[in-house]
């Protein structure tokens, strides 16, 4: 281990500046600062809280930005998430099956598959992406074997790895691909009523990232009415669950496409759902509940861009007992779209400490997922943002 990778920003710049011979003065003018201002810094009085400074002194020093922060905040490369979206296009590509190609003779029984399913849902939703890539083709390889077998009793495990693929690719940033996962789970599932609402959550979230939001909220109408309980008075958990989260995600989509009026009438109609359902429950892997509502809510006036709305409701949420019971995916992804709201309300501050508390609870939103990285970006170019996210930027290349 490189001893400098031990010490303070600050220190590592004292560090390289010695490896690379220089006197603070050269470094100084090198930078177009004072031979005090290189002084405090490496005395720590004085901290780095710009990207651009942190890579100008990198520069300089002719090191990685991230070598002058420490290894412990080493950059993700958008390398390393092509390549996780590529080992899942090619577990998706194999058709073994169709082509009746030589494949092993293992068949996992159906509670086996089932729960190699329900650990990879499970990776997912403590946004431990790297790990749910591993994880992925062999289960996709299983769960199609065991379909191939026995389609009747290899529908739920094939439908559940094709879910979970597909909410996996759209946190990667590869809808496409996604859409080739989900379009599989909704044609296995197709006869079922509680599957198909099931791998339409999944459709949901593809069609909104790829930017087909006014399909995405007619598709999710369609199939939350087709599985809302038949009476008021009937309180079947499940179905209320996948009932409420379609409307929820019909209602991003209407707002999305500026629909403000049923995007707000949507929420309602699914709080009444979750109100029946009540929090701390993961009924098909949605999270749904009161809580989860009220984060939509808050989303869809971000979408709507009343930032002021979506910034007070957000202060409210948070001391909610349901927020600690949301997984940790859930929560992180919306802290992200928060932070946007902040910035929206030109305050950088709260913007920077919603991102500090999303890469707390779940790092992977903030330093793998496109959508987290953007805001990073955003958030590190104000002058205000917290010197920890400064350095996270600049660590992972972003900004």
């Amino acid at each position: 281990m490189d001893n400098s990778e031990l010490l303070p920003v600050g220190r590592r710049v004292a560090y390289w500046r010695g490896r690379r011979k220089l006197s603070q003065q050269v470094l100084a003018d090198r930078l177009g600062k004072s031979k005090s201002w290189v002084d405090k810094v490496e005395r720590g009085v004085r901290s780095l809280d710009k990207v651009s400074t942190l890579q100008d002194i990198a520069a300089v020093l002719r090191i990685d930005t991230a070598v002058l922060l420490g290894r412990d905040a080493k950059p993700a490369a958008m390398s390393e998430r092509l390549e996780s979206v590529e080992r899942v296009r090619a577990a998706l590509s194999t058709y073994e099956i169709a082509l009746k190609r030589p494949a092993a003779d293992r068949v996992l029984p159906v509670d086996r598959l089932m729960q190699q399913a329900g650990h990879v849902w499970t990776t997912f939703q403590h946004a431990r992406y790297p790990q749910a890539v591993d994880l992925l083709p062999q289960l996709l390889t299983d769960v199609q074997r065991a379909h191939a077998r026995d389609p009747g009793a290899g529908r739920v495990p094939l439908v559940e790895a094709y879910r979970v693929t597909g909410s996996l690719l759209v946190k990667l940033g590869a809808p496409d691909v996604a859409w080739l996962a989900v379009d599989r789970a909704m044609i296995a599932a197709t006869g079922d009523r509680v599957l198909v609402a099931a791998a339409a959550v999944q459709l949901g979230q593809v069609l909104r990232a790829s930017g087909r939001a006014r399909v995405a909220k007619s598709v999710m109408l369609a199939a939350a009415y087709r599985i809302a309980p038949p009476a008021v008075g009937v309180d079947d958990a499940g179905k209320l669950s996948l009932c409420g989260t379609l409307l929820v995600q019909a209602a991003l989509a209407a707002a999305r496409d500026g629909d403000d009026r049923a995007a707000v009438d949507l929420v309602d109609e699914a709080a009444e759902m979750a109100a029946r359902v009540g929090d701390g429950h993961d009924h098909y892997r949605t999270g749904f509940g009161p809580t989860a509502v009220e984060l939509a809510r808050i989303a869809v006036a971000v979408e709507r861009g009343d930032a002021q709305e979506a910034v007070a409701r957000h202060e409210r949420v948070t001391t909610r007992d349901g927020w600690r019971w949301l997984s940790a995916e859930h929560r992180a992804a919306y802290l992200s779209d928060v932070a946007r709201a902040y910035l929206h309300a030109d305050d950088p501050v709260g913007a920077g400490r919603v991102l500090v508390e999303a890469d707390r609870i779940a790092p992977a939103e903030i330093r793998q997922r496109p959508a987290g990285r953007d805001v990073l970006a955003q958030v590190a170019q104000d002058s205000a943002a917290p010197t920890t996210l400064t350095h996270l930027a600049a660590a992972i290349g972003v900004g």
